[in-house]
């Protein structure tokens, strides 16, 4: 028992500076919670001030509109018709004119206080904010100067009530990931984007901070829904790596069929997308440029309907910049002003270099209306698209990690040949794009960024083709001490390995010729000539010799035939020309030969 005191004694004294610190922390607790209900104590003392108030000027309100009655009947009683009539144009008319924009009605200001945030607001605050705005306005008015404290105060209650509703519309998202933040933002936000647009006129600070709170909010979310499915396309991607095969490599395994199922994943109409579940099945597998595929249009899903959304919810509205109306107006008079001067009948005088002056004004005038048009333009643009990279950054990360894990594999993991790289390559051009049409500027950019990465990869794959030919001819060619050990199947696979490449390559080809492409190609068929044509330079026969030269040709031109591009593309004509023409003067010699 002494020893298990002692033990504990010993637990305790361990443990005492971790004690110490949580009662200092529970003791900083209980002191902001006193400070916080000493705040709410205040601010329900001043919410029933402003409620006293408000009620005395609703009183004071139909007192006068009482005594208004009572003068009107003693006027009606004393004055004639059209004495009543003419003052009632000079003097009541203004006067009812005045009492209505300085008077918050009633039922307006109960609405405001006494019910919660919901569709009602939506009249109620527009309606509120221009009597606010009359108010100050009219700041000459004795009344008025009464009033602007009592709205201030009004503001102040529907700001807190319009904070509290934005925060409890994002709280759905903060605690479930299943909620759908598309449905949230066209059917919810959207629908009271008049709200915040008034707490951005009105209460800057307040709009800040919801928008803080917004793209904190939203960014989690992105996160963590895109952390997950990324994870489960690494999980797909580590069980479908596919070996990587060079044109030139040293064996007989060749796969004739080109996999143009694997080729649709280039466009934007492939097939279906993958989804996260799939990566629970341990047989499923999807090639690499499918992956791809399926992340970019997730992502160009997301990041395009949430800068859509962050567009039109986030608008900031300024009625004091110029406006395109303003800049065709300034042209418009200026025409206006030369075909007025051009056709007038007066006396001729000295006006040419008053009209090149009003020319000269007016037309800076519209280009400075212009510029600062596209000013705006353009600070608005970056605006929306800081606030998107707040939202999208780490999905832009993760994105730019996984693909860099496909074109720089772990050495577990294959690297994928130069026709999934291409293909990626295509499918990022279709999608930026799309991008494009879809108005995401900034996506675009990224997309970009990608694109810049997956070329110079591309480029090394080519490279390493061609080197693999030439090695392979080099040591077909041999040297003078050691002859050349190649055997005629290995050159046989390699010229069909190099025909369905070139398949692959026109079936992706894009919209516009690429030199760079087809200057790859054409390296690789020059050292696919010099290969056969060194390895039947072995054939001491004429007519074996030309038999193998012929069969050889015809191998590459029955894969080139049967390609999925039709053969009346003039690359897939040239390209079928060229091997055509060798194996025909094959079997001329054939011929000439055995005749």
């Amino acid at each position: 028992m002494a020893s298990i005191t002692a033990e504990d004694i010993s637990f305790y004294r361990t443990k005492a500076p971790e004690f110490i610190e949580l009662h200092d922390q529970v003791e900083t607790s209980l002191d902001l919670l006193d400070n916080l209900e000493t705040f709410l104590s205040t601010f329900q003392t001043d919410l029933t001030s402003v409620a006293g108030q408000i009620s005395e000027l609703q009183r004071r309100s139909k007192e006068i509109e009482e005594r208004l009655k009572g003068r009107r009947v003693s006027s009606e009683d004393f004055l004639g018709k059209e004495t009543r009539t003419k003052y009632f144009q000079r003097i009541e008319r203004p006067l009812a004119s005045l009492i209505a924009d300085l008077t918050v009605p009633p039922e307006l200001a109960t609405l405001l206080l006494d019910t919660n945030v919901g569709e009602p607001w939506l009249e109620a605050i527009p309606q509120f904010e221009k009597i606010f705005d009359s108010i100050k306005e009219r700041g000459r008015v004795k009344a008025s100067k009464d009033l602007t404290e009592v709205a201030q105060a009004l503001g102040l209650v529907v700001a807190t009530k319009l904070r509290s509703f934005f925060l409890a519309l994002l709280q759905p998202i903060r605690s479930n990931m299943s909620t759908n933040m598309q449905v949230l933002q066209t059917s919810v936000l959207l629908k009271y984007r008049t709200l915040f647009k008034y707490l951005q006129r009105s209460h800057p600070t307040v709009a800040t901070e919801l928008q803080r709170a917004y793209t904190g909010t939203a960014r989690t979310y992105y996160e963590t829904g895109f952390r997950r499915y990324i994870r489960g396309l690494t999980a797909i991607k580590g069980r479908s790596g596919e070996p990587f095969e060079l044109v030139g490599a040293n064996n007989e395994r060749v796969e004739t069929e080109l996999k143009v199922a694997h080729l649709e994943n280039a466009s934007l109409d492939g097939p279906a997308v993958t989804m996260a579940f799939m990566a629970d099945e341990k047989n499923y597998k999807e090639p690499v440029e499918g992956l791809f595929r399926s992340l970019v249009i997730v992502v160009m899903d997301n990041a395009s309907a949430e800068y859509s959304f962050i567009r039109q919810f986030f608008n900031r509205e300024d009625q004091n910049e110029p406006s395109a109306s303003r800049a065709a107006s300034v042209i418009g008079d200026d025409d206006h002003l030369e075909s007025v001067n051009e056709s007038s009948d007066a006396e001729p005088r000295p006006r040419h270099h008053t009209l090149a002056h009003r020319r000269q004004s007016s037309t800076s005038s519209a280009v400075s209306v212009r510029s600062a048009i596209l000013r705006k333009q353009r600070d608005e643009d970056a605006y929306f698209a800081e606030i998107w990279k707040q939202v999208m950054e780490p999905v832009l990360q993760y994105t730019e990690a996984f693909v860099q894990s496909i074109i720089n594999p772990s050495l577990l993991e294959p690297k994928p040949s130069v026709v999934p790289i291409l293909t990626m390559i295509r499918f990022n051009e279709a999608a930026y794009q799309e991008a494009g049409k879809r108005g995401c500027t900034p996506l675009e950019t990224f997309l970009v960024g990608l694109r810049i990465s997956l070329w110079p990869t591309f480029q090394s794959e080519m490279s390493a083709h061609v080197e693999s030919l030439k090695k392979l001819a080099d040591a077909a060619t041999g040297s003078m001490l050691v002859r050349g050990n190649i055997r005629d199947t290995v050159v046989r696979a390699a010229a069909q390995r190099y025909a369905t490449l070139f398949s692959a390559m026109l079936a992706l080809l894009g919209e516009e010729e690429e030199p760079m492409l087809f200057l790859n190609l054409s390296r690789l068929r020059q050292e696919l000539t010099r290969l056969i044509s060194v390895q039947a330079g072995k054939v001491r026969d004429p007519t074996q010799k030309a038999i193998y030269l012929s069969t050889t040709y015809e191998a590459v031109l029955q894969i080139l035939s049967n390609g999925p591009k039709p053969n009346t593309h003039p690359k897939a004509q040239t390209e079928t020309a060229f091997w055509r023409e060798r194996e025909e003067e094959a079997r001329r010699r054939i011929a000439s030969t055995q005749g």
